[in-house]
């Protein structure tokens, strides 16, 4: 099989860029070991996140880094046996999110946070998903008066230099919108420009029917075969029935690209965050009718197609130990104190997932620095859902000779080089 490109990864990241090659012509092969949407894309927390211009920094005072080393937490939890093997990339993500550097990282970021919802916009268009997209926002609410106002301060920075619209709800206001709710809150901030999505890992596949539709092709292989041409110009992979031969490759592969760019040489400084999410029953009275994130305890519940998802915050652990869900147990407590309507679980066990992270919390977006024709697009973190179509178009742009629609600089990979 001979294609002008081979994308591996059918995650949101992937199956975005592999659409915009084709629709820019390029006969494009998709590759993954399972079926689209099926790993990290499956199980996040739904959200377009346009305002998201602030990446997840790493704690910084003393006080929070001690209450965090507790583990006792619902919004972060690690596991003890890891810390030597991923200290290395804690250090640097506690270096890059120091307040000099995240405000540069933050700048650079932004451009690209401002894409977000419009370049999913015209593919949800295409793929016929409007079905599974809400455009009403999404709310943190909070349950003291301080972290209140330090977010309505920070919303109001957001807006004043970035754009980012927002509401203030009182806390009537707020149980009026979610007549659920079984506290009185602080207040409420409402994000109002983010969409969100009621079946994450629906819409990769309502991606993937485009792709197909307009010519392109989806196999199950094993991405870890990648090898150059042996005539040194243009990539390989083995596949069931034969071999895909094409001149460009891209990785795209979460939280395994860096398997694959280990394997080719490459010392990318790569973590990753788990994460986990339970479904639980929708009351027939009172139905969760917005996603909302308690704030004070770092957990979404979120009106899914199967259910209320129960999102958790970032586990810091190896990729493939394991699962430790404990923040789910806790966070359930939490939950059901802010809905009580809150149903049963509908899953035996809670699914869990790997984000891919980079240090300085932004994705790497480019050519691959001492490979010709072969392009990276991962370590999106907490925004990969989000980022998906924008980052296919940059690369789309770049591949094909455009002039790209952001400057991309900032999101090569040669600053870990």
């Amino acid at each position: 099989m001979h294609a002008d490109s081979i994308v591996l990864g059918a995650g949101i990241v992937g199956v975005s860029v592999a659409l915009h090659l084709q629709m820019r012509g390029r006969n494009t092969v998709l590759v993954d070991r399972r079926g689209a949407g099926e790993e990290t894309s499956y199980g996040n927390a739904g959200l377009i996140q346009r305002e998201g211009v602030l990446p997840h920094s790493f704690p910084q005072g003393l006080g929070a880094l001690f209450r965090y080393g507790l583990n006792n937490r619902t919004d972060m939890h690690y596991h003890l046996a890891a810390l030597p093997r991923i200290a290395p990339f804690l250090a640097q993500y506690w270096w890059h999110s120091r307040p000099d550097s995240y405000r540069r990282i933050v700048t650079a970021y932004a451009p690209l946070i401002a894409a977000a919802v419009s370049e999913h916009a015209p593919l949800i268009e295409r793929a016929g998903a409007d079905d599974l997209i809400e455009r009403k926002g999404w709310y943190l609410l909070y349950r003291n008066a301080k972290d209140r106002d330090e977010a309505f301060a920070e919303a109001e920075w957001l807006q004043r230099d970035f754009g980012v619209g927002h509401e203030k709800v009182e806390n009537a206001a707020m149980r009026a919108r979610e007549p659920g709710l079984g506290i009185d809150l602080a207040g409420a901030l409402h994000w109002t420009d983010p969409w969100s999505i009621r079946d994450p890992g629906g819409l990769v596949k309502r991606y993937l029917k485009l792709f197909e539709s307009l010519g392109g092709t989806f196999v199950n292989a094993d991405a870890m075969r990648l090898a150059a041409r042996p005539s040194g110009a243009g990539w390989r992979l083995p596949v069931a029935d034969g071999v895909v031969e094409a001149r460009d490759a891209v990785i795209a592969l979460g939280p395994w690209a860096g398997d694959l760019t280990e394997q080719l040489g490459y010392r990318l400084p790569l973590g990753v965050k788990r994460g986990y999410h339970m479904h639980y029953g929708q009351p027939a009275a009172r139905p969760l009718g917005n996603w909302i994130l308690d704030a004070e305890y770092g957990y979404l519940l979120t009106p899914m197609v199967k259910g209320i998802r129960l999102t958790s915050g970032a586990e810091f652990a190896l990729r493939d130990a394991p699962s430790t869900p404990v923040q789910v147990d806790r966070d359930e407590v939490f939950a059901r104190e802010l809905f009580p309507g809150l149903g049963g679980r509908v899953e035996p066990e809670p699914w869990r997932g790997a984000r891919p992270a980079t240090p300085d919390m932004m994705p790497i977006i480019g050519p691959a620095p001492r490979h010709k024709d072969l392009w990276f697009a991962f370590g999106h973190a907490h925004h990969g859902m989000t980022l998906g179509p924008a980052t296919g178009r940059l690369i789309a742009e770049m591949m094909s000779g455009e002039t790209p629609f952001i400057d991309p600089g900032a999101f090569s990979a040669t600053r870990f080089l």
